[in-house]
């Protein structure tokens, strides 16, 4: 039976709270580094470079989603099943590393033989692994937060420094990568310089989910709760109207920065006509300044909370969209990639912290800790952004005549120009209207408190966002 919201098995706090926050957030920098060279680079590299039909990418991407909407409560219920004198988390980031790591290097390294649909047959292969693989760390990584850190101010800085790592991660694998790619080990037209590229940051990434993973102490209390089961936990989540409500609108978050991600280097190249390499430069400032705003962030969430930080902060993203939209030059664009900057910064600060309480208040209400399956039902709205992105970049050969790097149409910088911001401004506006309408409670004035116990005592009156 499981235990009951008002009286859960005894947590020792001191023992939950035994990793270094820097530890913990240290994974993020490995797990950060492969993801981001696929998203930013995976259009460019297969579309532009290779010649692959833009329909054809949608094609694929709408394949994962259907894929991954079923493998992801998969991956995190088995994770949350895991028993072992490893603990639950650990083992999983340990195996998904290394397959995450090839799996990119085969990602970016098709045979040169290869054309129509044997390479679109390689691309869906190998992209369909490396977010399966990407699933499954990010399911267990994330399943960790909440709990080391059960406290709302522990757990704050543990985000702050993750999101920190997450920054320092995309310096490297995003701004860096158009210079390695296309510059220093390849050229703009070939594919040798990715492929180098991946096998660097693919060793990278192993090295450091590796040190992360055997330096964090998981709750022990935690594992000697029932294992929860895969059906009964599935319908509950699905019958959670905050559930859906958050999920969806942390979506729009999310697909806006992977239609970000993966169309920045395109909308450099056609829609401000500069090299490839100068997309270093517009992600650079936005990288600087997101690293910056995130102690702005969190003063603002210990003023205000979270939710209401969280909702500000989708209104300066969106803004920064729309100026982007009217940047006609570099020096344009890197103004408005400041404001981007510090927009995504502050939904870096927050967006993690509305879920950690959605993930509070389901422990609190059935007395069972599983964050994994909860995370990986969150996580499959968070896959949506590559059908969405799919469909978003096919719909420029309707309207612009944009299929592929050797059939760009007329029109391919103002094709960029919608794809890049007109898409993520809509998205984020959506985004920013919904925020208003969810209501998650907040911890409780005592902030040292475990935050499963201001969960259990959201139904009694109190503040709420």
């Amino acid at each position: 039976m499981p235990a009951s919201p008002e009286a859960p098995p005894p947590t020792s706090l001191a023992q939950a709270e035994r990793t270094p926050p820097w530890r913990y957030a240290l994974g993020m920098f490995g797990t950060s580094i492969p993801i981001t060279m696929i998203k930013s680079s995976i259009v460019l590299f297969y579309v532009d470079i290779l010649g692959m039909d833009v329909r054809a990418y949608a094609i694929v991407m709408i394949i994962y989603a259907v894929i991954d909407a079923i493998d992801n409560p998969v991956l995190g219920y088995l994770s949350d099943r895991t028993r072992t004198r490893f603990g639950r988390r650990r083992p999983w980031l340990l195996i998904g590393a290394p397959l995450l790591a090839a799996s990119m290097i085969a990602l970016f390294s098709p045979p040169s033989h290869l054309d129509g649909i044997s390479l679109v047959l390689w691309f869906a292969v190998f992209a369909i692994l490396c977010e399966l693989f990407d699933s499954l760390l990010n399911a267990n990584y994330g399943a960790l937060l909440p709990e080391l850190f059960p406290t709302e101010r522990r757990r704050g800085l543990a985000n702050a420094l993750r999101q920190g790592f997450q920054l320092i991660a995309m310096i490297i694998s995003l701004a860096l990568t158009p210079v390695l790619t296309t510059s220093i080990l390849g050229t703009e037209e070939t594919t040798g310089g990715f492929q180098l590229t991946a096998l660097l940051y693919g060793l990278l990434a192993v090295a450091v989910i590796s040190v992360m993973a055997l330096g964090v102490k998981e709750n022990p209390d935690h594992a000697r709760q029932q294992r929860p089961r895969l059906l009964p936990g599935v319908l509950e989540i699905l019958r959670s109207p905050l559930f859906w409500a958050v999920g969806l609108t942390s979506a729009c978050y999310g697909i806006a920065l992977a239609i970000l991600l993966s169309g920045v280097q395109l909308y450099v190249r056609y829609t401000l006509a500069l090299p490839v390499a100068y997309a270093f430069v517009l992600q650079g400032i936005v990288i600087l300044v997101a690293a910056g705003g995130l102690p702005l962030w969190l003063r603002l969430i210990a003023r205000i909370g979270a939710l209401r930080a969280w909702r500000v902060a989708f209104l300066v993203l969106g803004a920064s969209f729309g100026l982007l939209y009217f940047a006609g030059s570099l020096p344009t664009a890197l103004g408005a990639g400041a404001v981007l900057g510090l927009g995504w910064s502050g939904m870096m600060a927050t967006n993690d912290l509305v879920i950690a309480r959605v993930l509070d208040l389901d422990a609190a209400r059935h007395g069972v800790h599983r964050e994994g399956l909860f995370l990986s039902a969150f996580g499959a709205f968070g896959r949506l952004n590559g059908a969405v992105t799919g469909v978003t970049l096919a719909s420029l050969g309707l309207l612009f005549g944009y299929y592929s790097g050797e059939t760009p149409g007329s029109q391919p910088g103002q094709a960029f120009r919608v794809y890049l911001c007109l898409y993520p401004l809509l998205l984020c506006a959506v985004g920013a209207i919904a925020s208003r309408f969810i209501h998650v409670p907040e911890p409780g004035p005592d902030s040292a408190a475990p935050l499963g116990s201001a969960s259990r005592r959201q139904d009694r009156p109190g503040r709420t966002s």
